[in-house]
């Protein structure tokens, strides 16, 4: 059955020239537009959307709210992507809708040149479910951009841009201005945006405007969060503290600094809602961002030794996966498992990686030899900023590091779509290495 799923949805593209919302607009017209019977709350961003979508998931559903949740990428299986109350859809839920689907579909492509992209589908999808079981809210992730994401046909009742960097570049613009228009496409009319401050002085100012004509030309309200109103930061190894407005000793699991601010980005959200009419009260606020699960960012897949595994993928989600490092991890040396898609900045990547020299980096060509820059490439390149690089297979890097049982951190990085095989492997060492039962 999910062999039957996937060949379905691999008959679609997975990008077009031109892109456009031309396409899913009519289908969605088609489909007596199950979008808008959705609540949304959409949320664009180069790097924190994932996070923020599930605190806010958890904060809703200890509510008491029946929560869609649309992500992208699924770290091991496709149905992942669409979720009710965190369970996955399940594949005969998805053959039932795939079968619905599959006319209107064929009688689109007779009557329209607009191809239907791959992410069309899966969005078009999402909607149909989300709207057949009467979520209360919709939380949808972007899958690049916003402006001409496939899910920018929702009208949202609140609007996240969690961060603004430099990714698909090839695509969104190779100017922060650029990529800022493409994000803020997801401004709607008569509605409620949240941006969070930019640490950088002058990208802030860029994009802050860009962020604030959008609102205004929509008529849109704008709650612009500084970061220097999260105070009183503490951390210990399983809790981040901090106080933001009028809440304080807020407690959240998710490692790193940044999470403090996807955190209050959440609260804010939260404050919203109420004023919507939506109660969300402080109890469920401090639960939920309490007892968030992220799989696959800066998660501890092994304790002993460490292994971590970090999807971080472009220049500012490696810059703050090294913060993270250093401040959960600064006296211990590091191997860095790196696995990266062909499409990335790759130097970029392995240049930052390899600012320490202590580290050690072993390079693969991750689970797919398609989709990933070959080992080969990622080893000449990574020797122009260090000596301590390896190349080897993926399986094989992950043997090595846990053979070592070494005093050693080891993260493993570059991507999200090797996650699944990255646990399969763990398994199949801890299994093969298990002491015979003492009789």
């Amino acid at each position: 059955m999910k062999q039957e799923i996937e060949n379905y949805l691999n008959k679609f593209q997975r990008a077009v020239e031109n892109n456009s919302l031309d396409a899913i607009n009519i289908l969605m017209e088609k489909l007596a537009h199950p979008e808008k019977k959705c609540k949304v709350i959409h949320i664009a961003g180069t790097n924190g959307k994932g996070s923020v979508l599930e605190m806010l998931n958890s904060i809703l559903l200890k509510q008491g709210y029946k929560v869609g949740k649309f992500i992208s990428p699924h770290l091991t299986e496709f149905n992942e992507r669409i979720c009710l109350n965190n369970k996955p859809i399940l594949d005969e839920e998805l053959i039932e809708i795939i079968e619905y689907l599959k006319p209107i579909i064929e009688e689109y492509n007779k009557t329209n040149n607009i191809p239907l992209r791959h992410f069309d589908v899966i969005t078009a999808i999402a909607f149909i479910y989300f709207a057949e079981n009467k979520c209360d809210f919709v939380l949808l992730e972007t899958g690049m951009g916003g402006l001409l994401d496939s899910t920018n046909v929702a009208d949202a009742i609140i609007s996240i841009i969690t961060s603004i960097g430099y990714d698909h570049m090839k695509t969104l613009g190779s100017t922060l201005k650029e990529i800022a228009t493409h994000k803020a496409g997801i401004i709607k009319k008569n509605s409620d945006t949240i941006f969070l401050e930019l640490e950088n002085e002058q990208e802030n100012i860029d994009v802050l405007n860009i962020i604030s004509q959008k609102c205004k030309t929509e008529k849109n309200n704008l709650h612009y969060i500084k970061r220097n109103n999260v105070k009183n930061y503490s951390y210990n190894n399983k809790y981040q503290y901090f106080d933001y407005d009028n809440y304080s000793k807020i407690a959240i699991n998710l490692k790193g600094k940044v999470q403090i601010y996807n955190a209050a980005i959440c609260m804010k959200a939260a404050q919203i809602l109420n004023t919507k009419g939506y109660k969300v009260t402080e109890e469920s606020i401090k639960y939920g961002l309490a007892n968030t699960i992220h799989l696959g960012r800066f998660e501890t897949l092994l304790e002993n030794p460490t292994i971590i595994y970090d999807g971080a993928h472009n220049t500012p989600a490696i810059e703050n996966f090294i913060k993270n490092m250093e401040q959960y991890y600064l006296e211990k040396e590091k191997i860095y498992i790196v696995s990266i898609l062909k499409k990335k900045d790759y130097s970029k990547i392995l240049k930052l990686l390899s600012k320490d020299e202590k580290n050690t980096i072993y390079v693969t060509s991750g689970n797919d030899k398609n989709l990933y820059c070959p080992k080969e490439i990622l080893y000449e390149e990574a020797k122009k900023y260090t000596k301590n690089v390896k190349k080897m297979e993926l399986e094989q890097a992950i043997y090595e590091t846990i053979k070592q049982n070494s005093n050693k951190v080891t993260a493993i990085i570059g991507t999200f779509y090797i996650y699944g095989d990255v646990k399969k492997i763990i398994s199949k060492f801890q299994i093969s290495n298990k002491p015979e039962e003492i009789k």
